[in-house]
């Protein structure tokens, strides 16, 4: 097993849970302790788990935001069925916000080269994924570059959304619950993220099971502001719930 496999097996037991072991996880994925060890240190320093004695527990709720190599490596599977689901919200043709994540990275790399599209990103990394698509007319957000999302924020990304009306925007989000709505860690990436919602005929939210009743330092939008949420089949059936309570559509990729 490589190193991000484990890393995403590692996260799901301890968030699944609530504690973890190094015993337990050397003895399931087949490694030595010291192995396990060194992954806990590893996926601390992202901000995933909180090492304790013997073992790791969930971080608090507002955590430290994790990078972008350490997102990719966890719930793979059901980012990439997320994804594929979200494919049903790209037009064939039109203009698309896509927010900068990995979710939506895997839904860009999906796009039929037949569909002529404008896709309006603050994500560097998609941006260059795009650049040798040539169906696509890639526009990059400019700004200040945040080193964790690579996603470009502040009055520069902020002065070219307010010009702009899409007819979809989707964006991911790294906390969705009915007391705070949509959140994530940084105030500069949730102004902007809020800007998408507002340049926008139709918001779409991808958001993994891990997201649901998490809440982080920064609101960028309330629940009567998204149009859909697309979610993995291992959603709790209360948040479903708890959306339909408030009108927003969920769909289970």
């Amino acid at each position: 097993m490589y190193a991000p496999e484990r890393y995403r097996s590692i996260v799901e037991r301890v968030v699944g849970f609530g504690r973890a072991s190094v015993n337990d996880l050397a003895d399931d994925l087949d490694v030595t302790p010291e192995t396990i060890r060194r992954d806990l240190s590893h996926l601390e320093r992202q901000g995933l788990v909180r090492r304790v004695h013997g073992g790791a527990v969930p971080v608090g709720r507002v955590i430290l935001e994790p990078t972008v190599d350490s997102r990719n490596a966890v719930l793979v599977p059901q980012k990439n069925d997320i994804a594929k689901a979200a494919l049903a919200e790209i037009p064939t043709e039109g203009a698309v916000i896509v927010d900068a994540g990995t979710t939506t990275s895997r839904l860009l790399a999906m796009i039929p080269d037949e569909y002529q599209i404008t896709v309006i990103t603050n994500s560097v990394e998609h941006a260059m994924a795009l650049a040798n698509k040539p169906n696509i007319n890639t526009l990059l957000i400019g700004g200040r570059v945040r080193t964790r999302t690579l996603a470009c924020v502040d009055q520069w990304a902020l002065d070219a959304l307010g010009g702009l009306y899409a007819d979809v925007a989707i964006l991911g989000t790294n906390g969705i619950s009915v007391e705070r709505g949509l959140t994530t860690p940084d105030s500069a990436e949730a102004a902007v993220k809020r800007a998408m919602l507002n340049a926008a005929r139709r918001k779409v939210v991808l958001a993994d099971h891990s997201k649901f009743g998490d809440d982080h330092f920064a609101q960028f939008g309330s629940l009567s502001d998204v149009d859909v949420v697309i979610t993995d089949s291992e959603t709790d059936e209360k948040f479903v719930k708890e959306l339909a309570a408030f009108d927003v559509p969920v769909v289970i990729a």
